[in-house]
């Protein structure tokens, strides 16, 4: 699923192009929405909810989309070939006088009023990115499931809403926690975490691009995130990847086993990179 970086800036483009302008044409090419039609409607503002996108209309409506893996957004001037995507992926169309936005493969999508999003977003935790962004909540939720692995724990959205794979892999390697160890095994670590996984994403707004390193260059942009294999950049020793979390649910998870090492024994299924030949690793210091 996309991070919340990546929402966020979604949110800003659509807020730019739609923002107080009143749409000539609103279209949903979805069964259960396609006989609504948005046109003659205001656009009040655009806002990320986590990885939620809130479009806020004057009537007192809000509509919600979800990326979740293959959803965008796409912004065209008028009269400019649309290229996010075979037509029949198209699910809405937003168009104003100057600017046309569509989303391809959106999910989620649903009209609530504005008042009653709660019933949406509610169930999030604080947002990493948000003007409400409280840290000490935060903790409090995580610290409520102590035996959860700490890589699970801050990819649930409802401790801390934003939080994608690749921030959570990312922010792991550089406050050298292991990805399957208890979150009650870190506790001491968990403020500086969250708030290392805050300051990336922060330092990635504005741009699509996604670098932890502070380097832009492919191959360079990542410290363990799609390296597995490959000597880590700090000791050399080759980065190991793990499937992490519920059943169906799973998410790669990529670490340095020796700047990452356990400190209470922890036994995922690691590979090198090769796949078809998973093996446990078990690394307590």
């Amino acid at each position: 699923m996309p991070e919340g970086d990546t929402v966020w800036l979604a949110a800003e483009r659509m807020r730019t192009a739609l923002a107080g302008a009143t749409l000539r044409r609103g279209e949903f090419r979805l069964p259960q929405l396609a006989a609504l039609d948005l046109t003659g409607a205001t656009v009040t503002e655009v806002v990320p909810r986590g990885k939620h996108l809130l479009l806020r209309l004057a009537d007192g409506r809000t509509l919600r989309t979800h990326f979740r893996m293959d959803g965008s957004w796409h912004i065209y001037r008028p009269g400019t070939r649309w290229r996010g995507g075979p037509a029949h992926d198209v699910r809405i169309v937003l168009a104003t006088d100057e600017w046309e936005c569509v989303g391809y493969r959106l999910h989620d999508v649903e009209f609530v009023p504005t008042s009653e999003e709660d019933r949406l977003v509610g169930h999030l935790g604080p947002d990493i990115l948000g003007p409400d962004w409280d840290l000490e909540e935060a903790l409090r939720r995580l610290r409520g499931h102590p035996d959860e692995q700490v890589g699970v724990a801050i990819l649930d959205q409802r401790n801390l809403a934003g939080i994608g794979n690749l921030y959570k892999v990312e922010s792991l390697f550089l406050a050298g926690v292991h990805p399957w160890a208890r979150v009650a095994d870190v506790d001491e670590r968990l403020a500086p975490l969250v708030e290392r996984a805050q300051r990336l994403m922060r330092a990635n707004l504005g741009h699509p691009e996604q670098s932890t390193t502070g380097d832009l260059r492919r191959g360079s942009d990542h410290w363990v995130y799609g390296r597995t294999g490959k000597p880590c950049r700090r000791c050399r020793t080759p980065i190991l990847m793990g499937d992490q979390g519920p059943h169906l649910q799973e998410r790669v998870t990529c670490w340095c086993p020796r700047c990452q090492a356990a400190r209470s024994p922890v036994d995922p299924q690691a590979r090198t990179g090769e796949p078809g030949r998973p093996r446990p690793v078990a690394t307590p210091r």
